[in-house]
């Protein structure tokens, strides 16, 4: 695909970095000229100085014989007239970065796809929802869910007390007949290796395990995960960001208890003004007597998503030492997933790894629903609908001719979550949940075409 992304900042950056690796041809467009020459050193793509909106500009990107334009610059303005400008200009399909959630909330009375924009994404927001997914489900490390939640994805780290540590995947699903999840991927500890689990793979301490699961599934899991399920209802969260301030504001509207600490003084009264219900404190979250003097103890999850990486991991282990149930940071440093294990943290999160998840799914072929890159992990989960002229249509899961290198972890039919074991049958209009290492990408999208 022939891809023009305007904006070389952090997001910009990394969806470039990504795409590259897919070996997309990628135009990247910038006013900055040290982050372009960055790039320009750094990545096997074309990089363009200039204004996005500028016609010239798009012109020279041939705007014309483009798949996909993305808009991530800082500007929101500046995105969504790219989007528009593009689309005019014979650009296939565009994609806008936007912070004002409103326009999301508005879609249908807006109508953007007839502007020319046809996709909008909120990094802001996704992060906000991915916290929320994460306080839902606390004893979990990452999740995801497919079609609003019949099908879930639960990443967790196997402690010494979970009863399947120590026996074969075909064992653990013994303990229970009634299966109602699967594992789909897994990475030893102290490695950087990513397995795709088969019947014959022992589970280990440590491991950090990623399975999907039917809404029946969720308890079991609990139980083989060793894992006991906590009521969060007292948050505590640093930093005002947008982040801070989506996610303050769409857990009082779920009633929970929210503590918000801002540095700002004008910014901290804002929020208070903007979120009655939330108690706002001024002050510096890097002062542990400040924590201690909020009762910090009390909480039951802590978030920090203020502009410092640094600043979010090093609150978040003095509420850990706090014996905080739930601590969530917001990292933008991608290397710190490598270290996620051991940091102490319980989850990690980064707004370009939810972007990119966003966007990635419409670079795949075949009729892709869904998306998402495990943290850390060398592995894509896709979701793809199954079409009359897919080769799985039809076909029995044991006698697909798929790479060892893929699962499927799960079948959506008539609003159903099902896990599909070797003797299902997989039908036209089915929505397919995959799991795969990058070097089966292409056989798996092949088989949904």
């Amino acid at each position: 695909m022939r891809i023009i992304i305007a904006g070389a900042g952090e997001v910009g950056f990394h969806l470039a970095k990504l795409l590259s690796y897919e070996a997309q041809e990628i135009t990247l467009i910038d006013t900055d000229k040290e982050r372009l020459s960055y790039a320009d050193t750094h990545l096997d793509i074309r990089v363009l100085r200039g204004d996005a909106t500028s016609i010239q500009v798009l012109q020279d990107a041939d705007v014309d014989g483009s798949d996909l334009v993305i808009g991530v610059t800082a500007s929101e303005t500046t995105n969504l007239t790219l989007c528009v400008l593009a689309k005019q200009l014979g650009c296939k399909r565009t994609m806008a970065r936007i912070s004002n959630t409103e326009f999301m909330d508005n879609r249908e009375l807006i109508r953007f796809e007839q502007l020319g924009i046809d996709e909008l994404i909120s990094p802001e927001r996704l992060a906000a929802t991915e916290i929320q997914l994460m306080l839902n489900q606390s004893a979990f490390n990452d999740t995801y869910q497919f079609e609003e939640g019949l099908l879930t994805m639960f990443g967790v780290i196997l402690p010494k007390t979970a009863p399947f540590v120590g026996k074969m995947v075909k064992e653990a699903a013994r303990i229970f007949p009634e299966l109602n999840f699967m594992p789909i991927a897994l990475q030893r500890k102290g490695t950087q290796f990513t397995l795709i689990p088969r019947g014959d793979t022992v589970f280990k301490e440590g491991d950090q395990v990623y399975f999907i699961t039917s809404d029946k599934g969720v308890e079991e899991l609990y139980k083989l995960s060793g894992m006991q399920k906590q009521d969060i209802k007292n948050v505590m969260i640093l930093g005002g960001s947008k982040v801070g301030y989506k996610t303050a504001r769409d857990l009082c509207n779920k009633k929970f208890n929210v503590k918000l600490i801002e540095k700002n003084k004008e910014k901290a009264f804002d929020i208070a003004d903007e979120l009655p219900h939330a108690l706002v404190i001024n002050g510096d979250g890097r002062n542990v007597e400040l924590l201690e003097e909020e009762s910090l103890e009390s909480m039951d999850a802590f978030i920090a998503v203020t502009g410092n990486s640094e600043t979010n991991i090093m609150s978040c282990l003095v509420a850990k030492s706090k014996k905080i149930k739930k601590t969530i940071a917001l990292v933008e440093n991608m290397d710190y997933f490598q270290l996620s294990h051991s940091i102490g943290v319980d989850t990690l999160i980064n707004k370009k790894l939810l972007a990119a998840n966003s966007i990635f799914r419409y670079i795949r072929k075949g009729e892709v629903l869904a998306l998402t890159r495990l943290n850390n992990l060398n592995a894509e989960i896709l979701e793809f609908e199954v079409k009359p002229s897919s080769l799985v249509n039809g076909e029995i899961i044991r006698e697909l001719n798929f790479p060892r290198e893929a699962s499927i972890g799960g079948v959506i039919r008539n609003g159903e979550g099902i896990i599909a074991l070797g003797d299902f049958r997989i039908a036209e209009g089915d929505k397919v949940v995959v799991c795969c290492l990058p070097k089966a990408i292409a056989r798996i999208e092949k088989l949904f075409l």
